[in-house]
């Protein structure tokens, strides 16, 4: 497989919901952190990675129907590369880009007690 082709295929090939949020984290827009998409993990491709957080967004669309325990392995095997993995709906991500943005942020900045 060739990893760079696939990778170009699959940020060409945007879903509506991620393109919603590739327009609220691209070009640092977060907070500040920077964010790829479809990056090269392991056998997987994940959707949104920022590196200096060590985190992974996933957008879960009709694609993910009855693939729950494909997904739950797949986590598993991200979780080894130290990331954390975000999950949410592309149904979230279109009537809430917001509410997920600040889930993403609380995530990368979590509140010091």
């Amino acid at each position: 497989m060739d990893t760079t082709a696939t990778a170009r295929r699959l940020r060409r090939d945007q879903t509506l919901a991620e393109r919603t949020l590739w327009a609220l984290v691209r070009n640092r827009r977060l907070g500040g952190f920077k964010f790829l998409r479809q990056v090269a993990i392991d056998r997987y491709f994940a959707d949104f990675v920022c590196e200096a957080g060590k985190l992974i967004v996933e957008l879960d669309g009709p694609a993910h129907d009855g693939r729950e325990d494909y997904d739950a392995r797949r986590t598993q095997v991200l979780e080894l590369f130290g990331y954390l993995i975000l999950r949410f709906p592309n149904e979230r991500v279109l009537a809430d880009p917001g509410g997920v943005a600040d889930d993403i942020l609380a995530v990368l900045r979590p509140e010091r007690v």
